[in-house]
């Protein structure tokens, strides 16, 4: 060999030395994950290096999993350090052991089953320790060389961390609903304790009238023994039995108002809300107070609390009252408000008023009457919740209350609600005509009964159709009229005299006989002193409420003769 081609061979040498050295180093550096090299044949061949996953040892190595790899007979054939200190063991006694030793003996059967349907559950590890930790297991296949799989991997989490935030959420709900149930209570106590109040504030008006009632019967019980007349006898008889009635109803009123309920919003229809209250209020605000009401004959219907209305219009109605010291006139009112803005309120809405012609308030009271506790009246005549809750109820309904009041003039308070476009139920309760053929009754003819309580309609239907009339209701005086100006003839028109719709049954008989109509006419009442003179220069009878059939029919007959 020359030397020529002596220093070439060196000099390759040399190169594939440097060359192998280069290797060598980024083998080392881990910056290779195989080396290809040249076969015999000349075919190059591929050669992975155990260093190839080194990245993916140190990602599992060191993520807050525990890892696994094992076979399919639950030998550990690899596991990370956080798996080790998931079982609270060392790696070297994990590996090769089972890991079904590390689940509590109790569910070992159903992680069998995960294990082998290569699935995902929760288990409970059992330390050698005896600590339980509650982890979520997940095996997944791992193919081997011919496809099939060899070995399984699993992911095991330890949820203590999140069963303790679980169980720290769980405790704080329960707090919070034991703190909104206790809440509640208090609201509901509030409630009751402000209906109380009211109540107790027309204690006089109330005690006014249960006096005249017990009047009526201690001296009709006196009387007994010393009339021998019959006839004076069951007069006696009778007014005791109407004390008692009229002295039942009161007191059903009151209950009905003072009972506890939960809070329960409802369609309803705000003249037959107030009128409903009408009894309650005349008699218990106070002879002094005269209540008059106004009201628009389609209001619309509002989705409201009803007790929780009944109870602003009251406290509404005792303020009025205690800012009347020598008596006056409370109005309440209700009228629709189309298109209505003012603020962050807008839409439809409707207007309930409550106006007084007493004291009135001044700027700085005015200011500071939506506050709880706030009052201007002696200790022990009032809390000062009365417009706080009427301002809360207005505001949780969807509205607003608003006052209007100068000392001296009066004071007007406006309570805002939204209309509601859900259907009010109305049932139209007219009693069932009565065939006097068939019944063998005489034929008398035909009443309009005018009675916006559906109960006392049907009641009164059924009482004249058993004294031989033919029935036909309406609900208010405008409907009374437009039944008269129709094509059917009516012998007597029955009215209440209290009625919503903005016409009472006073008002009812003087169009009637303004109009010339035929009918006979009578009214009747619960509670109507201060139209007892007007209807005797009508030559027209109040018959008083509760009234039996005979007291019915005696009136009616005597009407249309």
């Amino acid at each position: 060999m020359t030397e020529d081609e002596l220093k070439h061979d060196n000099a390759a040498l040399r190169e594939r030395l440097r060359e192998a050295e280069e290797t060598l180093e980024a083998i080392r550096s881990g910056d290779v994950d195989a080396v290809v090299v040249s076969g015999i044949d000349g075919i190059p061949q591929v050669y992975a290096l155990e260093t190839a996953d080194q990245t993916y040892r140190v990602l599992v190595e060191e993520m807050q999993e525990g890892a696994l790899t094992m076979s399919l007979h639950d030998q550990i054939l690899y596991c990370n350090r956080r798996l080790a200190s998931i079982v609270d063991d060392d790696m070297s006694h994990v590996v090769g052991g089972s890991l079904t030793r590390f689940i509590l003996p109790a569910e070992r059967e159903k992680f069998g089953r995960t294990m082998r349907g290569v699935g995902k559950s929760e288990f409970t590890i059992c330390t050698r320790n005896g600590v339980l930790t509650p982890a979520h297991f997940s095996f997944s296949k791992l193919n081997g060389a011919g496809g099939e799989a060899d070995t399984l991997s699993c992911i095991v989490t330890d949820l203590t961390d999140q069963k303790r935030a679980g169980k720290a959420l769980e405790d704080a709900h329960a707090r919070l609903l034991q703190e909104v149930r206790e809440r509640e209570r208090t609201e509901a106590m509030l409630r009751q304790s402000q209906k109380m109040e009211a109540l107790g504030q027309l204690t006089g008006g109330v005690a006014h009238d249960f006096n005249n009632l017990l009047m009526a019967i201690s001296g009709g019980l006196n009387m007994l023994d010393r009339q021998p007349d019959e006839a004076r006898l069951k007069r006696l008889k009778d007014g005791m039995r109407q004390a008692v009635e009229r002295g039942a109803g009161l007191t059903k009123q009151l209950l009905s108002f003072s009972r506890t309920k939960a809070l329960d919003a409802e369609v309803v229809n705000i003249n037959r809300q107030v009128t409903g209250m009408r009894e309650l209020l005349d008699r218990s605000l106070g002879g002094s107070i005269v209540v008059e009401t106004e009201f628009t004959e389609d209001a619309w219907p509002v989705r409201i609390d009803a007790g929780e209305f009944e109870l602003v219009i009251l406290n509404l109605c005792v303020n009025a009252r205690d800012a009347m010291a020598d008596g006056g006139t409370i109005s309440i009112s209700a009228r629709n408000l189309a298109s209505f803005t003012d603020g962050d309120l807008s839409g439809d809405f409707v207007s309930v008023t409550v106006t007084d012609s007493g004291t009135g308030m001044s700027e700085a009271t005015i200011a500071r009457a939506f506050e709880p506790f706030f009052t201007t009246k002696d200790i022990g005549k009032g809390s000062g919740l009365g417009l706080a809750q009427a301002y809360g109820f207005a505001h949780s309904s969807g509205g607003t209350l608003r006052i209007e009041s100068r000392l001296g003039q009066g004071t007007t308070i406006e309570l805002l609600l939204p209309r509601s476009f859900e259907s009010l139920r109305t049932p139209e309760i007219l009693a069932s005509p009565t065939s006097p053929g068939a019944a063998g009754l005489r034929a008398l003819g035909r009443v309009l009964l005018v009675e916006d309580d559906d109960t006392v309609a049907e009641v009164t239907g059924e009482m004249l159709g058993e004294i031989g009339f033919e029935v036909r209701r309406v609900s208010n005086a405008q409907q009374a009229l437009a039944a008269l100006d129709g094509t059917e003839t009516f012998t007597l028109v029955f009215s209440d005299v209290m009625m919503p719709g903005g016409m009472n049954g006073i008002q009812l008989v003087e169009t009637i006989m303004q109009r010339k109509h035929d009918a006979a006419v009578l009214l009747t009442s619960g509670y109507a002193p201060r139209f007892a003179e007007k209807a005797g220069l009508l030559n027209i009878e109040i018959l008083a409420k509760p009234f039996d059939l005979q007291q019915l029919e005696h009136s009616v007959l005597a009407a249309i003769k």
